[in-house]
């Protein structure tokens, strides 16, 4: 069992198998150029894997890939069987933008990936547009009809901006509650790769938006999911993911990988240590105490608070797959 330095069990991975995205949405990585890491500095999913072997051996149950975007990473599918191979039954899961999806869904699911969250932040193809950069939409609503039709679970997320794509809300809620997925609001992040001047809807500005139209009541979270959960009269349930409170830290159980073997404690702090050298050495055990020392060193909290809200995270989003 992982156990970080102020008491927390950690049983939850989220590798990063690449920063490259086709996108370019505004809150995340508008001015980046179209460029990638060459491959040599990435490592192979050969390593990626010795390394998740450690984890799952020292209690991990929950793998999540992610970038970038995943599905731009060739053989996604084969690594996901090696894990699943082996060890059955992890919580295998992906988040991508959805724009591959429609290729890769049925391969994906043969492999054991178990579920996946999708971005999904207008029904509007020119606001779509404006968000990532790219005509994206009609691609991306093919992926997730695909995915949801070879048996993957499928949750939305959405990113609402003043602005932009605010009222839009309850037409993706609608989207997704139609269509039986769950969908999460997050609360746009502070970052400094982030597009000048954006400004998301707060959690209390998304509940009054829904209660327009629905009643709803809060309920528990989902484990130690960071989304704070609620129910509509008819059991529907959906999610607002925000950052700012620190309850969104009391129960994390996290740790991240980004695909150049940085290891990273939390997403809105810069310290890492990198397993690089000791996973392409094939040391087990050097690997597993650099697991140990970054869990030792897990900030008990992020740095946002809601006396705080102006704090500006310079972590790349798209390194670490949020």
């Amino acid at each position: 069992m992982l156990i970080d330095g102020h008491g927390r069990k950690v049983n939850y991975l989220r590798v990063s198998v690449t920063e490259r995205c086709n996108f370019r949405c505004q809150y995340c990585m508008p001015e980046k150029p179209f460029s990638w890491v060459p491959k040599e500095n990435l490592l192979s999913f050969e390593d990626l894997f010795l390394f998740i072997k450690v984890a799952i051996d020292e209690g991990v149950d929950k793998i999540r890939i992610t970038g970038g975007e995943p599905l731009l990473r060739k053989g996604l599918a084969s690594f996901i069987k090696m894990i699943n191979d082996y060890k059955g039954g992890l919580d295998l899961a992906l988040t991508t933008n959805g724009y591959l999806l429609e290729e890769t869904a049925q391969d994906l699911k043969d492999a054991g990936l178990k579920r996946l969250n999708v971005s999904l932040d207008s029904l509007k193809d020119d606001v779509a547009a404006k968000v990532a950069q790219k005509d994206v939409l009609k691609k991306v609503q093919r992926g997730i009809e695909k995915a949801l039709e070879v048996g993957l679970g499928v949750k939305i997320n959405n990113v609402p901006l003043k602005g932009i794509n605010a009222n839009e809300v309850l037409d993706v809620l609608e989207y997704a509650k139609q269509r039986g997925m769950q969908i999460r609001f997050i609360e746009y992040m502070e970052n400094s790769h982030a597009k000048d001047k954006l400004q998301g809807l707060k959690s209390e500005e998304i509940k009054e938006i829904v209660g327009k139209k629905y009643k709803f009541k809060q309920i528990q979270r989902e484990g130690t999911s960071p989304a704070q959960m609620y129910e509509f009269e008819d059991g529907y349930r959906f999610g607002i993911i925000d950052p700012h409170k620190h309850d969104f830290c009391e129960d994390c159980n996290r740790i991240r990988l980004t695909a150049e073997g940085m290891l990273i404690p939390c997403l809105y702090f810069d310290e890492a240590m990198s397993i690089k050298e000791a996973v392409q050495r094939k040391d087990i055990q050097g690997a597993s105490e650099i697991l140990k020392e970054v869990l030792r060193n897990k900030p008990e909290k992020n740095k946002w608070s809601n006396d705080t809200e102006n704090e500006t995270s310079t972590r790349a989003f798209y390194e670490t797959g949020g």
